[in-house]
């Protein structure tokens, strides 16, 4: 005869293992959603900049340019964001996301970088609906499009 006690003691050591066996397929399933997220999107970015005013017409008024972690700006094509403006400075300035905020800072260009007309000493926080200006050219931070 089978004792009740062994019964009961592996009816428990299974329902135990299903358990486990549940708690891994939900996470599976979590990772497998966040995956096909990041794949739908996967530029990902941070924040975009939306030329408000140009003095030429590159970049045309209402452009957008998404901004990875690190973007920088100026004429050279080895800059995130290419500007054909002849007062911008081959690397006239860097956008970095650091933490949860938004910092500019001047790279050396000779004509300056300026938030909402104030003029960047350093790093320099930036928000979203400021207006940034290299050379000509005034961009404004805005949130990323969803």
């Amino acid at each position: 005869m089978i004792d009740p006690f062994y019964v009961l003691l592996w009816i428990l050591r299974l329902a135990f293992l299903a358990g486990i066996y549940v708690v891994l397929w939900a996470i599976a399933r979590a990772l497998l959603r966040d995956i096909r997220g990041a794949a739908r999107d996967p530029v990902g970015s941070l924040g975009r900049l939306v030329v408000v005013a140009a003095a030429g017409e590159d970049p045309p008024a209402g452009a957008d340019f998404p901004l990875d972690a690190v973007t920088t700006i100026g004429r050279d094509l080895g800059c995130g964001i290419v500007l054909d403006d002849p007062f911008a400075s081959t690397e006239h300035a860097a956008l970095t996301y650091r933490g949860r905020a938004w910092y500019v800072e001047d790279l050396g260009s000779t004509n300056g970088t300026f938030v909402n007309g104030a003029p960047v000493e350093g790093p320099t926080p930036l928000g979203f609906g400021d207006e940034l200006q290299v050379g000509e050219v005034r961009l404004r931070l805005e949130r990323p499009r969803r």
